[in-house]
């Protein structure tokens, strides 16, 4: 049961209603444009004139536009299709990682309208805010009506002042990121943890499917690993928005060292970083400069190699996927979530390692039916850190009311 917070609330106003009816027939139109307006009546029981006024007050404020006339029925007057107006409207996704920064341009719906472009990440926060700020200009100009910057972040994020608490691959404490590329940029900007921003891609593109499964969980395995709980259909965020940090649970006080300077956690023994680590029988992070093989190599040629059959890569790729099934049971173990969905590079490898993970999860889970939580695999190529990036400037739109 949802109590009231007797110190923290939001009375509701004779209008209120009316708000939340509004956002529903904005998400409806989202969800099923183009659509008439006698079908919006329908899916939202009401009579057609309720429809009409509230199709009104969404056509005066330019959140949607009437296009095209479908066919008749009967002897009526052929319907006007309703569509969100994200017309001369575009949000950017950032995708700030610890090898590179990934930069994406969609509408207000989330759909992309560029190929994605990416750079070099530099750690010098100064100098990557002003690199970051020059490309989005560049790419802004060939767009108009920019609503704003969403940006994902491999750290935990304290998201009201803008600022990185710390973000370990990055090597970064207590960094001020939002307000100054804000500034340069000239248009707004938010920032969040790269997992809640995965498990809100998920919300936002896929809308009823989670909420509908029950709680959810995103991982998603990079140069570290992300992860995002969503709860009754919202991300689940902590007294600091620190909730979540899964990747920083050892599996193994002894084990390898981590980029938050403890050994053992789980992102060293399934990041890519880690996953290279093994296959070349060293550790990248150490300082010293790699060789030529092994400065060029990324995951995605270690999976080559291990599709072509090459022993090393198939055994650095299958201990991955070992470690990666054990640290799901820790998840599953503690939430107990309806479905597991995973992202990430390693996506691409799923076919060679689901056995492992899925063996891996058995073994350590304390149920039968915790061992057989559903996994979903999120491609790399759908870019759910950027769609979550570009949902946390979009998405707001179409919240409901804040009410008690």
């Amino acid at each position: 049961m949802r109590k009231i917070n007797p110190h923290d609330f939001t009375v509701a106003r004779r209008g209120t209603s009316r708000e939340i009816n509004r956002q529903i027939a904005l998400n409806l139109i989202r969800a099923h444009q183009p659509i008439s307006r006698a079908d919006l009546a329908r899916l939202m029981n009401v009579r057609r004139g309720v429809a009409s006024l509230l199709v009104s007050e969404l056509l005066s404020e330019n959140l949607i536009f009437e296009g095209a006339l479908g066919e008749s029925v009967g002897r009526g007057r052929r319907p006007t299709f309703l569509y969100i107006d994200s017309r001369e409207r575009c949000v950017v996704g950032v995708d700030i990682r610890a090898s590179r920064t990934y930069i994406l341009v969609t509408d207000l719906v989330g759909r992309q309208l560029g190929a994605v472009s990416s750079f070099q990440t530099n750690r010098d926060v100064d100098t990557l805010i002003q690199e970051l700020a020059r490309r989005v200009k560049q790419i802004l100009t060939d767009y108009n009506g920019c609503e704003g910057v969403g940006v994902s972040v491999p750290g935990m994020v304290e998201p009201t002042k803008g600022r990185v608490v710390h973000a370990p691959t990055l090597a970064w404490r207590d960094v001020n990121l939002r307000d100054p590329l804000a500034a340069a940029l000239g248009i707004p900007v938010q920032i969040e943890n790269s997992g809640k921003a995965c498990a809100l891609a998920q919300l936002w593109t896929t809308r009823s499917d989670v909420v509908a499964s029950g709680n959810s969980v995103f991982v998603s395995v990079s140069d570290g690993v992300g992860v995002g709980i969503v709860v009754n259909g919202e991300v689940l965020r902590g007294r600091h928005n620190t909730a979540g940090e899964f990747g920083h649970v050892p599996l193994s006080i002894d084990g390898p060292k981590c980029s938050c300077g403890a050994t053992g956690c789980w992102e060293a023994y399934v990041s890519n970083l880690a996953t290279l680590s093994r296959y070349f029988g060293r550790d990248l992070s150490d300082p010293r400069p790699r060789d030529s093989e092994e400065a060029g190599f990324s995951v995605e040629d270690l999976i080559a190699r291990a599709r072509a059959g090459e022993a090393k890569a198939l055994a650095a790729l299958n201990s991955t996927a070992r470690y990666l099934g054990l640290g799901l049971a820790s998840i599953v173990n503690a939430l107990d979530p309806a479905r597991v969905y995973i992202g990430g590079e390693i996506t691409t490898a799923w076919s060679l390692i689901e056995p492992i993970v899925r063996s891996a999860l058995r073994e350590r889970t304390l149920t039968e039916f915790g061992g057989a939580t559903e996994i979903h695999v999120v491609p790399a190529e759908d870019h759910p850190r950027l769609r979550g990036a570009v949902a946390l400037v979009a998405a707001p739109a179409f919240a409901a009311p804040m009410v008690a």
